[in-house]
């Protein structure tokens, strides 16, 4: 096999060839050093043909369930054999998993099991088959909480410890949700006279445990409408004139989405319109449940008919907040109005470090709509000393472990230049996390 080693082709071709965007193959490129593409006088990339075939192999390794890394490997280990990886496509696809059998001695944990080895192969087939017997063994909700959820929870885990891909990660989450949708088509009608919403609040797009919630409310009897993710303010005021819900459940999983919760809690109670909430970041954080204007269903999802149960029909007792302090309610408006200066103060701090704009404005995404949240529930340690935010962002952005540090350093520098007073809960945070993080600010 001759392919041409001559650099010809632009990165706008490469990802048109390949699928894979621009910042993954410049994740590859630094963390890796596959592919090596040459550069023109003005610092742009030239592939080869050779290098889009390579990059072409190292997706189908994924596919077929390797992580990249493990890819990487491979691809050297064939090179230093004396061997073209191009031409070994056999010797590098893995074994055939198969699934272990389920018979009616089967527990729900042999089930999990066999289901989380049929999606990390990708065998769609077996992993159905799989389902159906379970659903023939135990109750629908038993098999959603203990299989579907707690196998999703897995995946989650393994992907974000780099032992399966993305890829993996999502097959198996679309066949969890296919058949979670199915499942609530079937539910039979209400039973029950109290009408429930069931939402994710504004900028959360997690719909597994809402949508498994809808189904074991409406197992229950009751009236459930379905809005799904991200549901703006707006959409419940306009839903509340048309459904009059008697309770309106919403789930959240991240930091910003459960701030998100204040401002609908509010107008909810002014309607007299009762709300509950549940989710990942309550169990993490319990501390913040006491900023919701709203009823806490519990730490598992096996307890939200109980707690919704309890506050349509017996009457569930006033609800107990704690106040935000001002001066986190006039940091917020603060920092909003020179968030703009802020970020881009820290772009021209690091692209003096040759930092890749797209990392940059990630990290920003995701810091500056934390430390909105943490404002808004007023308590700024909600962030966390450590930042684990960090860990999940490095791993989707590709941004280098090393450049943590001094980015956290730059937006220090640049937030102690725009804010004044006014935003000291912030300053005084960003510089506890530099210090903490081994070296003094400037």
């Amino acid at each position: 096999m001759s392919i041409d080693t001559t650099p010809t082709y632009n990165l706008k071709v490469v990802v048109q060839e390949t699928g894979v965007k621009p910042d993954t193959l410049r994740a590859w490129e630094r963390r890796y050093g596959l592919p090596q593409p040459q550069r023109t006088s003005g610092r742009h990339r030239l592939y080869s043909q050779y290098d889009i075939e390579m990059i072409k192999w190292l997706v189908a390794r994924q596919l077929e369930g390797l992580s990249i890394s493990r890819s990487v490997e491979l691809w050297g280990t064939l090179l230093a054999a004396g061997k073209n990886p191009l031409q070994e496509y056999q010797s590098a696809t893995p074994a055939k998993i198969a699934p272990p059998a389920i018979t009616p001695g089967s527990t729900v944990d042999d089930i999990r099991d066999a289901w989380l080895a049929a999606c990390v192969d990708f065998n769609e087939a077996a992993a159905e088959q799989i389902l159906m017997q379970a659903f023939a063994l135990y109750p629908p909700v038993m098999v959603c909480l203990e299989v579907l959820q707690k196998g999703l929870a897995l995946m989650g885990e393994w992907w974000y410890r780099n032992e399966i891909t993305v890829q993996q990660e999502h097959f198996a989450s679309a066949l969890a949700m296919r058949r979670l949708n199915a499942l609530v088509a079937a539910t039979p009608q209400p039973t029950r006279a109290e009408r429930i919403i069931v939402a994710c609040p504004a900028q959360e797009d997690h719909v597994f445990a809402p949508l498994l919630l809808t189904l074991m409310l409406r197992y229950s009897g009751w009236e459930v409408i379905y809005l799904g993710a991200n549901v703006p303010l707006a959409r419940f005021e306009a839903m509340l004139q048309s459904v009059h819900p008697d309770l309106v459940v919403l789930t959240a999983q991240q930091l910003h989405s459960a701030a998100n919760l204040v401002q609908v809690g509010e107008f909810l109670r002014q309607q007299g319109t009762r709300m509950a909430f549940g989710g990942r970041i309550f169990n993490q954080m319990p501390q913040i449940r006491r900023r919701i204007p709203g009823y806490f269903l519990g730490e598992r999802l096996e307890d939200v008919v109980r707690g919704v149960t309890n506050i349509l029909l017996h009457h569930a007792t006033d609800l107990q907040l704690e106040a935000v302090p001002e001066s986190y309610k006039f940091a917020i408006q603060h920092y909003r109005q020179r968030q703009a200066a802020i970020e881009n103060h820290v772009w021209q701090l690091l692209r003096k470090q040759n930092a890749v704009y797209e990392h940059i404005t990630n990290a920003n995404l995701h810091l500056s709509r934390d430390i909105a949240a943490a404002l808004q529930l007023g308590d700024m340690t909600l962030l966390g000393t450590e930042i684990s935010w960090t860990e999940k962002l490095l791993l989707n952005y590709s941004m280098p472990a090393a450049a943590l540090h001094d980015y956290l350093e730059a937006y220090y520098q640049a937030a102690k230049a725009h804010l004044d007073e006014l935003g000291r809960p912030i300053v005084g945070w960003l510089e506890g996390i530099c210090q903490n993080s081994g070296e003094q600010p400037a």
